[in-house]
């Protein structure tokens, strides 16, 4: 399979071509790092330690509490939360079961919300205490039986709670960001009173459904991609053959990235786990936050987005707080910059390498090798047990040449098994032989190294030409006046679109259309350069940093 593949000569020395596939589930490897790891640390949280035997122990009380609440296998269970030591225990109660995790933005609105119960039409939902206010707008057609509320003040240590409990203003205002009161619902600690479940009770087999997480729905009504026990153990042993020189009860994981997010759930709770490692858990990122836990528990793993990759850097240069132990380190989900990259390998201890991944195949499939080897600027070479091809992006049938433009397909054990009540979309993204379409252009050269194009569903269409939005961007971003930009197409009444940008100005400068259009005609071919240039005060971004572009071309399109 993948041995004949002309990457695999540049991975890592010791990196194998395929993968031993698993034949347990997620429950089996869990129960194995905490049999194994017993006493050493599994969670921190504000300085607060939990073992894996103790995490052991909460996942079989929260697994018994569940149960009484009416889980059943196969039973989906919403999981509304920041990462906190509750969520990781809440992650695997609910696959104890045999149930289904469904991951949720817990800054989500109750209207954001709304949609994905509709779709998934969980029961039981565990939730962030102040989450539970967007639970009770919902319509009285979502039917909840019970919401458990998770305060996380309970996780932190002895003396931080006392401490927010003083008559302080500053400390009154901490604890309503972090607290609020949640009638109606059973509390985290009344779940955990019940004992631990009997061990007899059966457990999920390694092709289970194991979790729903809902695409970031950049095209449309956000899908639940299904994920199994087998897709997602499947991609942390791909990230253990990966990271070459990551040892067990070794590592330090700084869990920056929402745990709710398929990067941050595969990176934290399955491959961290897998390797009984110990998750430093950050509710939000605070770089502030992140630098102190660094002189206590210094960070070996520390993966993000380019932003803070960034951010983190350069405060840390500024307090002179060494970085010198972060050794794996993966961007994501935006193009990562060279100067990041500079910046970044001159203050830590290891390579920032750039990887490539979606919802859809658990999230990764593509990454740069720790290795000189390592091509920066483009997203890497496919993962072990992992194919991929190029293909036309009006006919997926046909492969197109070596470095010539086309949709990325992927095949390999992390491709997820369709959207949850949704054939259509499935048989859309699914080819018959199972491959994955990704729906990013991209060009791949000869030796296998990728570079991301655009999104094929994102390429404006303007005289008959392709017009790639990235591409145009990055022009704009030239300019000393533009701090970021967006670019979307305008459909226009006679067929065809229109190249609109949005701008976001750097501080004391004004928008001057005709410049920003006469700089892009220096760098683009002349039906590429916007038709028309907006300022924005600021950027639409994810959870992840990442630019909306449908929330920019919403925002913009009806006022031209």
């Amino acid at each position: 399979m993948a041995n004949t593949q002309p990457w695999v000569r540049n991975y890592q020395p010791g990196v194998p071509a395929e993968i031993e596939l698993p034949t347990q589930s997620l429950v089996a490897m869990f129960e194995r790092s905490v049999a194994e790891a017993g006493t050493h640390p599994a969670m921190e949280f504000f300085g607060r330690r939990t073992t894996y035997a103790e995490l052991g122990e909460q996942v079989e009380r929260a697994a018994e509490g569940l149960r009484r609440l009416g889980v059943r296998a196969g039973d989906r269970v919403a999981l509304i939360l920041p990462n906190c030591p509750q969520h990781v225990v809440a992650f695997y109660a609910v696959l104890r079961l045999g149930a289904v995790v469904v991951e949720h933005n817990p800054l989500y609105t109750s209207r954001e919300l709304r949609h994905q119960f509709e779709d998934h039409q969980a029961r039981v939902v565990v939730a962030w205490d102040k989450a539970t206010a967007a639970l009770r707008e919902f319509p009285a057609d979502i039917e909840i039986d019970h919401v458990v509320s998770v305060n996380l003040l309970d996780a932190f240590p002895a003396a931080k709670r006392l401490a927010l409990r003083l008559p302080v203003k500053k400390l009154r205002a901490t604890r309503a960001s972090l607290t609020a009161p949640a009638p109606g619902t059973t509390t985290w600690k009344e779940l955990l009173s019940h004992g631990r479940i009997d061990s007899s009770h059966p457990r999920p087999s390694v092709k289970d459904l194991a979790a729903i997480q809902y695409t970031s729905g950049t095209t449309g009504r956000p899908k639940g991609a299904m994920l199994t026990h087998f897709n997602l153990y499947s991609n942390a042993l791909q990230g253990e053959a990966w990271m070459q020189g990551a040892e067990y009860r070794k590592e330090v994981f700084y869990a920056i990235l929402p745990m709710f997010h398929a990067f941050g759930m595969t990176l934290y709770l399955t491959y961290g786990v897998l390797k009984q490692g110990l998750l430093v858990l950050f509710p939000k990122f605070d770089v502030d936050l992140v630098l102190d836990a660094m002189k206590k528990s210094p960070a070996t793993v520390y993966c993000a987005v380019p932003p803070i990759y960034e951010r983190t850097a350069m405060a840390a240069k500024e307090k002179g707080i060494s970085l010198r132990s972060c050794r794996f380190c993966i961007s994501g989900a935006m193009n990562l910059p060279d100067h990041v990259v500079e910046l970044w390998e001159s203050v830590s201890g290891g390579l920032l390498v750039e990887g490539y991944g979606m919802t859809e195949s658990s999230p990764v499939a593509l990454g740069n090798p720790f290795h000189p080897s390592r091509r920066t600027g483009t997203i890497g070479v496919p993962f072990p047990s992992t194919l991929m091809k190029v293909v036309d992006v009006d006919d997926v049938g046909r492969e197109v040449q070596r470095g010539e433009p086309g949709e990325l397909l992927l095949k390999g054990p992390q491709v997820f098994q369709g959207y949850w009540n949704n054939p259509e979309e499935t048989a859309r993204t699914l080819t018959a032989d199972g491959w994955l379409r990704t729906g990013d252009v991209v060009t791949v050269d000869a030796d296998g190294f990728t570079t991301v194009v655009d999104r094929a569903k994102e390429l404006i269409i303007t005289g008959g030409f392709n017009v790639s939005p990235t591409e145009v961007e990055a022009a704009l971003r030239l300019h000393p006046d533009v701090k970021d930009a967006a670019v979307v197409g305008k459909p226009l009444e006679r067929g065809g679109e229109m190249v609109v940008a949005a701008v976001e100005l750097e501080p004391g400068t004004a928008l001057d259309e005709e410049a920003l259009r006469a700089h892009c005609r220096e760098h683009l071919a002349a039906y590429k350069v916007p038709r028309r240039i907006v300022a924005i005060d600021e950027m639409p971004r994810s959870m992840l940093g990442k630019i909306l572009r449908t929330q920019v071309r919403d925002r913009i399109l009806p006022g031209l």
